[in-house]
């Protein structure tokens, strides 16, 4: 009970906000006294934080919230239990039933398309999951690239090489490793070459083996260039291509790669695409809203 209610019972103080009915605790006995409909639920939430806690999953305040989201405690469970990877205590899981729809499309697949508005996680889990491939021996090396295209804006001259120029690009996959690899092996990492972070031109020519390579930004890229990409799949090798299609920084009248791969690959053996909504969305409730506006401005998803 100690493990369910959270640290000075935090988690069980957003327990009682959330439900619609009363919650007693004497022990290890809980009570609750309501509508049927909103006791049921608060049961489900109930069973799925117990759950968690018997799995060796210590359940958050935010855990409890997306349980209750999900309506069902035995699913939510699974959802939540899922741990791709633990770093210095953190846990990294899917957090909804998309989102773990998401991770096991990358575990089956070969190719997986996540595709889904900002702070969906789509980036976030595909890196994790390479992580995991990469210390379980799946694979030999981590391939991470995208496209170099300005959001809306020109940055102009930046000084030193090539790398040197592309690097404020690759920050968020930057950020994403960090938290997830000892920054003294990840520099060792790089060094050697097992993981690997280049601009998408770079990856023409090449035949990809025994790595996982993941394309961020991917409604940036033109139609050529998704054909080029997708081509240089080698032998036990894994793709994740992530992007949101209505935020295409291309210039007007090109055809995003993204848009046309899903209206050329849908079907294909292997290749399986997976939607995020914004229900999906991890970060602040104000990224869902700042979404929902703009969605309902009816921008153009293309710009084609």
């Amino acid at each position: 009970m100690l493990e369910v209610f959270g640290d000075r019972d935090s988690v069980l103080r957003r327990v009682e906000d959330l439900v619609e009915c009363e919650v007693f605790v004497r022990g290890n006995e809980i009570s609750l006294r309501g509508e049927e409909g909103a006791v049921g639920k608060a049961e489900e939430l109930f069973k799925g934080l117990v759950g968690l806690a018997e799995t060796d999953n210590p359940p958050t305040p935010e855990t409890a919230e997306r349980l209750y989201r999900m309506g069902n405690g035995e699913e939510g469970e699974k959802v939540l239990g899922d741990v791709i990877l633990t770093h210095r205590g953190r846990r990294i899981a899917p957090k909804t039933r998309n989102q773990k729809s998401y991770t096991d499309a990358i575990r089956e697949n070969q190719v997986v398309f996540g595709i889904g508005p900002a702070g969906t996680g789509k980036t976030y889990l595909a890196v994790a999951l390479a992580v995991e491939a990469l210390n379980r021996g799946e694979v030999s090396r981590i391939i991470l690239t995208r496209p170099v295209v300005e959001a809306g804006e020109s940055l102009g001259f930046l000084p030193g090489d090539v790398m040197a120029k592309v690097d404020p690009y690759f920050k968020p996959l930057y950020d994403a490793l960090y938290e997830m690899i000892d920054p003294a092996k990840f520099q060792v990492y790089l060094e050697r070459g097992i993981i690997e972070i280049a601009p998408l031109a770079f990856m023409r020519g090449r035949t990809l083996n025994d790595a996982f390579i993941i394309l961020d930004e991917a409604q940036n890229t033109t139609q050529q260039q998704m054909k080029m990409f997708l081509t240089r799949l080698g032998f036990g090798s894994k793709m994740v291509v992530t992007g949101d299609v209505t935020q295409v920084d291309l210039p007007s009248g090109r055809v995003s790669g993204l848009h046309d791969a899903r209206d050329k690959l849908d079907g294909v053996e292997s290749i399986t695409f997976a939607d995020l909504q914004r229900e999906d969305i991890v970060r602040s409730d104000l990224v869902m809203r700042i979404v929902d506006a703009y969605e309902g401005r009816g921008e153009s998803p293309t710009k084609a």
